[in-house]
């Protein structure tokens, strides 16, 4: 039997929740994204944007309102939304994009409506299907292209909610990465150096180092999508 709630106490170190002030909190469905990375629409509806103080309440706001995942209509109230998505409040007329911030907590950043419409995704694996490519994607999307130009590891910047691929940002000398995992969560800046399973890069003023794999390319010259600062 699935559990619907988590302790706080259990909840991921990611999670922006009172341990000592409240027992539970909503645990969202399986999706694309990890637990770690992810919240519910009713933790975020509720203690984020304080639209509403009960379940009950936010079930009648995504069933009266629109509220948009990556430009589709969400009504579950335990929907998966995780690292990099985008979500719009009809009631607010407001967009907002999941990021981590510089403690290695979930945060949410308000973006404007032009880049609410894209979204940058890292490419974890391909295979070859059929004459064509399918390229794995970070959030559990799967897209199938005739070209056989991308690499794991390297980034690509889509269109929601059609997910036409507008660029590809290669990871590379001099690329912008954002950190997904390991002690230095939530930091970004310029690869300054890569090694076998090593990045070396430049966040403020110092020179730091991080497996290759947590390295989330979201630029070349500059970032494409707005950062917690």
């Amino acid at each position: 039997m699935v559990k619907n709630h988590l302790k706080t106490i259990s909840a991921p170190k990611t999670w922006p929740v009172k341990r000592k002030e409240k027992i539970w909190v909503t645990k969202p469905n399986s999706g694309p994204h990890a637990l770690q990375n992810s919240l519910s629409l009713n933790f975020v509806l509720k203690n984020f944007l304080k639209l509403a103080k009960t379940t009950k309440e936010v079930k009648y706001i995504l069933q009266t309102h629109e509220i948009l995942v990556d430009g589709v209509r969400r009504k579950d109230p335990k929907f998966n939304i995780g690292l990099m998505d985008t979500l719009f409040i009809s009631p607010l007329k407001k967009n907002y994009r999941l990021l981590f911030n510089k403690y290695g907590k979930i945060d949410f950043i308000e973006i404007s409506e032009e880049e609410s419409k894209i979204k940058i995704l890292s490419i974890l694996g391909k295979h070859c299907i059929k004459g064509k490519f399918q390229l794995n994607l970070f959030d559990g999307r799967n897209i199938l292209t005739d070209k056989n130009e991308y690499k794991i590891r390297d980034s690509l910047l889509l269109e929601l909610p059609s997910q036409k691929i507008l660029k590809t940002l290669p990871l590379k000398k001099g690329s912008y990465i954002f950190i997904v995992g390991g002690k230095n969560l939530g930091a970004y800046g310029k690869i300054e150096e890569i090694q076998d399973k090593h990045l070396i890069f430049k966040h403020g003023s110092k020179f730091v180092k991080t497996l290759k794999k947590y390295g989330f390319v979201i630029g070349e010259d500059k970032p494409e999508i707005t950062l917690i600062k």
